[in-house]
């Protein structure tokens, strides 16, 4: 190649794409800058370590109680009330609800020990208006 064809190709590349060089360079400059201004200013800047404090002592008996074990008694004995009712049932819905699931189902799992309706088999459940969650019922 002559100098020439190599100058007129060099000319026509520039006039070609000449803006969307400059864009790029611009936008590395801006991101240089910024990134360099960041550490700059991080310099200067001290954090503290973030401390996160769990009591492990139970305020009524003064003893280290075991994690999971900090639940009040009335939510101990819902949950154990929720749980017998469940093995009892051979299908769950709630009050608030037109859904029946079965008692393994994590849906059902969900629901307030208040809130809780137990069917003895679906015919009972579809007798009250309740439909099969079908998440859990195929």
């Amino acid at each position: 190649m002559s100098e020439n064809t190599l100058k007129t190709k060099t000319k026509d590349f520039w006039q070609k794409y000449e803006y969307k060089i400059i864009l790029f360079l611009g936008f590395i400059l801006v991101a240089t800058i910024s990134f360099e201004a960041g550490i700059l200013k991080s310099q200067g800047m001290e954090q503290n370590p973030l401390i996160i404090e769990k009591p492990a002592v139970d305020n009524s008996s003064g003893q280290k109680s075991p994690e999971g074990q900090n639940l009040p008694s009335e939510a101990k004995n819902t949950s154990d009330n929720a749980n017998a009712l469940a093995s009892n049932c051979a299908f769950l819905g709630s009050k608030n609800s037109n859904k029946y699931h079965l008692p393994t189902c994590r849906y059902a799992k969900n629901i307030n020990p208040k809130n809780v309706v137990c069917f003895s088999d679906e015919n009972q459940a579809k007798s009250k208006g309740y439909l099969p969650d079908k998440n859990c019922i195929k």
